[in-house]
């Protein structure tokens, strides 16, 4: 989370380029939305599993990022592809994406624009769509965040490739085992991963080529292979200690 936000300062002050970045975790990690509550997750059960626990700079709700693929796209606010308000930018993106899926055979389609997390909706990400996140068959399979700072939009994306996704549920706060079973096979029932889509097993290699070259081909747009500036990097690691690595950011209610 500090790389993607060191990229993003930089782009800012167009010492860096526009990004789109394609990673994964390790460890596991669950990852909370930038302004939800900390207690919303359970921390002594992330402890026991293994899974880091960390806060996103942008939006959302929880996420265990594990056997998937996470994409950040950053750009400054004034470039062409990130005008308008920020469902528009996010049909932008999410043409790209669509575009990537359907390389991998997946027939996806985007949320409807009326859709909405209502108040009511649990703590876990996957759990319903919101409006232009990728569905398949009317469950979420690529759920998307985004952010607008000072002169730099950056959104985040999580692509599950396989597993269980119920596992999530073991690691938020609920009042008891039959609320935590309740949020599980709620989870299942709206949510896919790309193998249980496909009926096969996606690599991320193949998942991180073919989303590269469907968001090349859709947005018109050429990437250059690159790696962290020394700025970024200088960046990045004065977040990590500063920000992210820091209770003051992580637990905050």
């Amino acid at each position: 989370m500090a790389i993607d936000e060191a990229i993003a300062q930089e782009v800012a002050t167009r010492r860096s380029s526009p990004t789109f970045r394609l990673f994964a975790w390790a460890p596991a990690c669950v990852s909370l939305g930038r302004n939800q509550p900390y207690a919303s997750i359970d921390a002594g059960r992330c402890a026991a599993r293994g899974y880091d626990v960390v806060r996103r700079p942008t939006g959302g709700r929880a996420i265990l990022h594990t056997d998937e693929l996470t994409y950040s796209v950053i750009a400054p606010e004034d470039h062409p592809l990130m005008q308008g308000m920020i469902l528009e930018v996010y049909l932008v993106i999410s043409r790209g994406l669509l575009a990537g899926l359907e390389r991998l055979g997946l027939r996806a389609q985007t949320a409807p624009e009326a859709s909405r997390a209502g108040p009511d909706a649990s703590a876990a990400c996957f759990e319903a769509p919101s409006a232009y996140e990728i569905v398949v068959d009317g469950r979420k399979l690529l759920g998307s965040a985004q952010n607008r700072r000072a002169g730099y939009v950056l959104q985040h994306g999580s692509l599950p490739l396989t597993g269980d996704l119920g596992r999530l549920t073991d690691c938020l706060a609920t009042a008891d085992e039959a609320e935590r079973a309740s949020l599980r096979d709620g989870l299942l029932a709206h949510a896919i991963t790309a193998e249980d889509a496909l009926g096969r097993r996606v690599s991320f290699e193949q998942a991180a080529e073919a989303m590269a070259a469907g968001m090349a081909d859709a947005l018109a747009i050429q990437f250059q292979e690159g790696s962290l500036s020394n700025q970024e990097r200088s960046c990045a690691s004065n977040l990590a200690r500063e920000k992210y690595g820091h209770d003051s950011w992580t637990r905050r209610s």
